[in-house]
C-alpha cells in the first residue's frame, strides 16, 4: 500500500432517483367499455446509501468515482399496477466516516458500526395513479400525480480513524518502529522526519486472545494545530482514540518540554483531547542505565504515568501492553 493510497477527505456528488409518475388509465375489457379508473402508482426513486465496512480504512476507492446517481422509479400502469422502484446505490465507507453538507459544512451523520446503513439522498416518492382520485362526483378522473424529484448535491466525506490507542509524538520519535514491533502492521520506517505520511493501524495481540487497535499518527511539530507541517490534517484522527500514548525518545534534549509542546498542540486543536487517558513512553531506552532512568524519571510530572521501553531490544513492551489494556478498561486513570 503506497502513501498515496490513504485518502481521508473527499467530496462526492450524489443524486437519488425521481419517483415514477402515476398512471392515467380507465379500465377496459371486452364487455366493459366504460370501466372506472385503474391507473397504478409510480415506483419510488432509488436511494443513495452509505454503508459502514470494517474491512476498509481509507476513502481511496472514491478518489476516481465521485458521482453516484440512483435509478428513477418506474411509471405506474393499468390494473392498479405499481411501477418498479428504482435501484438503490450502496456506497461502502470505512468506520469513522463523517458526512457533511458540501455547502454549509453541517455534519449530517457519522458511520461508526459495521453494516450500518444510512440514507444520504432519499429517492423521490412515486406519483399516485388516477385510481386514488375517483369520487362520487368525479368517477373518471383523467389525471394523476407526477413523481417527486430526487435529491442531489455535493457531500464531504471525512475519515477519523477508529482506534483504541493513538500514538502521539514528534517526527522520528520511533512511533512506526514501535507499531511494527507490537502489532502486525508494516509501516514505512526510516531515520528521517515525516517518514509516516499517513496514519497506520495495527492490532495489538494481548493475553487470552484479546486485542486492541493502535494508530500511528504522523509526527506532530510545534504549530501543527495551525496547519504547520502536516498540521491538523492528521490531528483529527487522534480525536477518536480512547487513550493517548505519548512517545518521546530517551535522547531528547528536554522530555518535559517536548511533552508540554505536544500537549499544547492537542489542546489548541481540540481541548477535549486533554480529557483522554495518557501514558508517556520513553523510547530508545536501551541506551540508558538505571541511574539515567532514575534521573529522567525525576523530570517527568508525578501525575503522569510513564514507562521506559525499547523497540530495538523489545524491553518494557509487555508492561506497556499491560498498562494500555488497563487504561482502556478503566481500571486505572
Amino acid at each position: 500500500m503506497t502513501e498515496g493510497n490513504f485518502v481521508d477527505y473527499i467530496k462526492v456528488f450524489a443524486a437519488s432517483g425521481k419517483g415514477g409518475k402515476g398512471s392515467v388509465h380507465l379500465h377496459r375489457e371486452k364487455y366493459i367499455t366504460k370501466g372506472g379508473p385503474d391507473g397504478g402508482d409510480g415506483g419510488r426513486g432509488g436511494h443513495v446509501i452509505l454503508k459502514g465496512d470494517k474491512n476498509m480504512w481509507t476513502l481511496f476507492h472514491l478518489k476516481f468515482k465521485k458521482h453516484f446517481k440512483a435509478e428513477h422509479g418506474g411509471a405506474g400502469s393499468k390494473n392498479r399496477s405499481t411501477g418498479k422502484d428504482g435501484d438503490d446505490i450502496v456506497v461502502n465507507v470505512p468506520l469513522g466516516t463523517i458526512v457533511r453538507d458540501g455547502e454549509t459544512q453541517e455534519v449530517l451523520f457519522e458511520i461508526t458500526e459495521n453494516g450500518e446503513e444510512t440514507v444520504l439522498c432519499e429517492g423521490g416518492m412515486g406519483g399516485r395513479g388516477n385510481w386514488h382520485f375517483r369520487s362520487s362526483t368525479n368517477q373518471t378522473p383523467r389525471y394523476a400525480q407526477p413523481g417527486v424529484d430526487g435529491i442531489e448535491g455535493w457531500y464531504q466525506l471525512e475519515l477519523k480513524l477508529l482506534a483504541d490507542v493513538g500514538l502521539v509524538g514528534f517526527p522520528n520519535a520511533g512511533k512506526s518502529t514501535l507499531l511494527s514491533v507490537i502489532t502486525s502492521a508494516k509501516p514505512k520506517i526510516a531515520d528521517y522526519e515525516f517518514t509516516t505520511l499517513k496514519p497506520n493501524l495495527g492490532i495489538v495481540e494481548y493475553r487470552d486472545f484479546k486485542s486492541f487497535v493502535m494508530a500511528d499518527i504522523p509526527g506532530i511539530i510545534e504549530g501543527a494545530a495551525e496547519g504547520k507541517g502536516l498540521g491538523h490534517r492528521f490531528l483529527r484522527h487522534i480525536e477518536r482514540n480512547s487513550s493517548l500514548l505519548f512517545l518521546i525518545p530517551a535522547d531528547s534534549d528536554n522530555i518535559q518540554k517536548e511533552y508540554d509542546i505536544l500537549l499544547n498542540e492537542l489542546k489548541k486543536h481540540n481541548p477535549e483531547l486533554l480529557d483522554k487517558d495518557r501514558l508517556l513512553a520513553i523510547s530508545k531506552s536501551d541506551m540508558l542505565d538505571e541511574e539515567l532512568k532514575t534521573a529522567l524519571a525525576d523530570e517527568i510530572p508525578k501525575d503522569l504515568p510513564h514507562i521506559f521501553i525499547s523497540s530495538l531490544d523489545q524491553t518494557g513492551l509487555t508492561e506497556l501492553k499491560d498498562q494500555l489494556w488497563n487504561m482502556l478498561n478503566e481500571t486505572i486513570h
